[in-house]
């Protein structure tokens, strides 16, 4: 027998989590579905730590969609009563002239942040774990931090729950029609009706959007947990921020203190590209020497034995930015996953603009940035 609800969200990871929740406290008549079970190992909302910052190099315009995350972050580890964010502060580190400096140094003149530029050598000195060239420098801003993405998945999802949401796990969704002014949406167990539809599948999107031939590539890219090999204590929380690095032209490192797990690196890009259904997960000998060699470089107190790796996927639009827009020939249905990477920090802020953009036809903040990307 066929279901009907005010809006369907298929994907219920960073982003779908999130607008199930917003949804659902509107009140509205809500189900999810999830060809897995969430928070899980096989997408882009896993690996035990996500950065959070404010001074966005790729952008000033994404500054005030962070500082809402921000918000919403908090007041969700209040409803959820559990902890989501942890700020450290922030470093981005490169060469004067790089993307990431003059990109967070931009955005942080832009919006008034707080910021300071360190040498290389306060750099060391403040943050003994890290060891940037004698030509670098670093852009500090103390709001960035930690969010726990599997932590982070799981309150929405159950806050959306207590709020009356639907939630399906391990139901993959096998197609969706426009009917009339609404949809219809088949999964393995079922057919649904809804009046809106969230299409919020990361990886999987462009297998649920034959017909708009979305510019997407899925790629692979692997996490790393290394043991500290000395100076242990200038691995914790109190004493690291986290760090992302420009090392060379568009190559990007980033890394974490050591939460009890080891510390975490990986890069920024670089991975191969995969098809979601057939990824790669074991993390190679080869690839882990090749981070090594970073870590040498720039952590080097980090290079002890290997803890634990990971694999994780990024879904990326051809400018790294986001795809967030109504379907160009189904107004009912919204596009809202593809982050290319850095999206996870503002599930939460798109997790209520999707919310508006549904109920009331506009939204609060501006996402024109993410809008039109279908070609």
């Amino acid at each position: 027998m066929e279901t009907t609800f005010d809006v369907i969200v298929v994907g219920l990871g960073a982003m779908g989590s999130a607008a199930a929740y917003h949804l659902a406290r509107q009140g509205r008549r809500v189900l999810g579905l999830d060809r897995f079970s969430p928070p899980h190992a096989l997408g882009s909302s896993h690996g035990q730590t996500r950065i959070i910052r404010e001074a966005y190099f790729e952008d000033p315009r994404y500054v005030p969609l962070v500082q809402r995350a921000y918000e919403l972050w908090t007041a969700l580890e209040r409803e959820a009563e559990r902890r989501l964010l942890l700020e450290t502060g922030g470093l981005m580190i490169g060469r004067p002239d790089s993307t990431v400096v003059r990109g967070a140094r931009r955005s942080a003149e832009t919006h008034g942040l707080r910021h300071e530029l360190l040498a290389a050598a306060e750099v060391r000195r403040r943050f003994p774990a890290l060891r940037p060239d004698d030509d670098m420098v670093a852009v500090w801003e103390p709001r960035a931090g930690i969010l726990i993405p599997e932590a982070c998945v799981a309150a929405h999802l159950a806050m959306a729950r207590r709020h009356g949401a639907t939630l399906r796990v391990d139901e993959p969704v096998l197609r969706w029609e426009p009917d009339g002014g609404g949809v219809r949406v088949a999964s393995a167990q079922g057919v649904y009706a809804a009046g809106q539809l969230v299409l919020s599948a990361g990886s999987w999107l462009t297998s649920l959007l034959p017909d708009l031939a979305l510019p997407l590539t899925v790629e692979r890219q692997p996490l790393y947990w290394f043991e500290a090999c000395r100076n242990a204590a200038s691995f914790t929380p109190e004493r690291l921020p986290i760090h992302l690095w420009e090392h060379a032209p568009q190559r990007y490192l980033y890394g974490f203190p050591d939460l009890g797990d080891g510390v975490k690196v990986a890069r920024h890009h670089e991975g191969r590209l995969t098809d979601p259904d057939a990824v790669d997960r074991e993390v190679h000998a080869e690839e882990v020497e090749a981070m090594r060699g970073l870590v040498r470089r720039y952590v080097p107190d980090a290079d002890g034995p290997l803890r634990s790796a990971a694999v994780c996927l990024y879904t990326n639009t051809p400018d790294d930015h986001f795809l967030i827009d109504r379907h160009p020939a189904h107004e009912q249905v919204v596009v809202a996953s593809p982050c290319s990477g850095h999206g996870f920090k503002f599930a939460s802020a798109i997790g209520e603009a999707l919310a508006e953009l549904l109920s009331e036809g506009r939204t609060r903040l501006d996402l024109s940035l993410f809008e039109q990307r279908f070609g």
